[in-house]
């Protein structure tokens, strides 16, 4: 039975792959188009104008977007969800799990790839069709705004590009100058995980977030997705507990519930449990500074009294 499925998936792409050859009018032969090099260095032929593109996780599905190419997007990933108009969209499996066969179906002239998720056997399987796919690999937020500007020369939206990254830069400096302020930096943990707990290391968005914002970050050092117990947590006497919504509303009421038995502990004392959108945090898109402004907001909260 898994050899009958594999033959037919097997048909399924080369039959594509016939169809994209030898009639689709969006097809571009090997010679045509530009060279171009990615963000890992390689060189990739693209189309002079890429109109059939499939984005193979959220985070450039929402730069594309936000860079008011959506039009040209043909298919995105499953947790593609942002903005509303994504939904729609025809998903190819989730960034790490993609689809290849449902790829090659949709006939794009670029797919545009992360380095840190998506399958590279699948990547190499879709050049080896003559899919051209272009890699991005943004670690921290100024890759970030490099990934938005070089997406922009990739799909002729220079312009767009460069205004985005502009207004970002302005709304980053204004969070850092709010950071100078206070003669006292609130220490931070930042909870992503429930059972067990687990928060963020040093190498992550997040903790690049929480001191750009003017906090501390507890969980700090060099395992990435550190766990924890709950008695190492209320030892480290946090001024704040910020919890992902990927708790969801009802169980982040537990949940803060059980913080804020521990009385002695700042974060409970203080008010200071709070809910944020997981998706402002751990996208590598635009939406980072909104969750950076968001991290300050709740760090510089006026009506919360942080210890001396």
């Amino acid at each position: 039975m898994n050899c009958r499925l594999s033959m037919v998936r097997r048909l399924v792409i080369a039959l594509c792959l016939a169809m994209v050859a030898a009639g689709d009018p969006n097809a571009i032969a090997a010679t045509d188009g530009r060279m171009v090099t990615d963000m890992l260095g390689r060189a990739v032929r693209i189309p002079d104008t890429p109109m059939r593109i499939v984005s193979l996780a959220p985070s450039i599905t929402e730069i594309i977007f936000a860079l008011e190419q959506g039009h040209r997007l043909r298919g995105v990933t499953r947790f593609s969800d942002y903005p509303t108009s994504a939904q729609a969209l025809p998903k190819v499996g989730s960034y790490v799990q993609l689809d290849l066969e449902r790829i090659v179906s949709l006939r794009p002239d670029l797919c545009i790839a992360v380095k840190d998720g998506n399958p590279k056997a699948v990547v190499a399987r879709l050049e080896s069709l003559g899919i051209p796919v272009f890699a991005v690999d943004p670690r921290d937020l100024n890759a970030v705004l490099e990934t938005i500007a070089t997406l922009g020369g990739l799909l002729d939206a220079q312009n767009a590009a460069d205004a985005l990254v502009l207004d970002l830069e302005k709304r980053i400096q204004a969070v850092v100058q709010r950071r100078e302020r206070p003669s006292r930096r609130p220490t931070v943990f930042f909870q992503i995980g429930l059972s067990p707990i687990v928060s963020v290391g040093t190498d992550t968005f997040i903790h690049e977030l929480i001191v750009l914002a003017g906090g501390v970050n507890l969980a700090a050092g060099p395992v990435p997705y550190p766990r924890f117990s709950r008695e190492e947590v209320v030892a480290m006497a946090p001024d704040l507990i910020i919890i992902t919504s990927m708790a969801r509303e009802g169980i982040f009421e537990t949940i803060r519930s059980e913080w804020q038995r521990w009385k002695n502990m700042p974060a409970a004392s203080n008010d200071g449990i709070v809910l944020v959108d997981s998706n402002l945090f751990d996208r590598a898109s635009p939406r980072l500074v909104d969750g950076l402004e968001r991290l300050a907001d709740i760090i510089h909260d006026p009506h919360r009294q942080v210890r001396p």
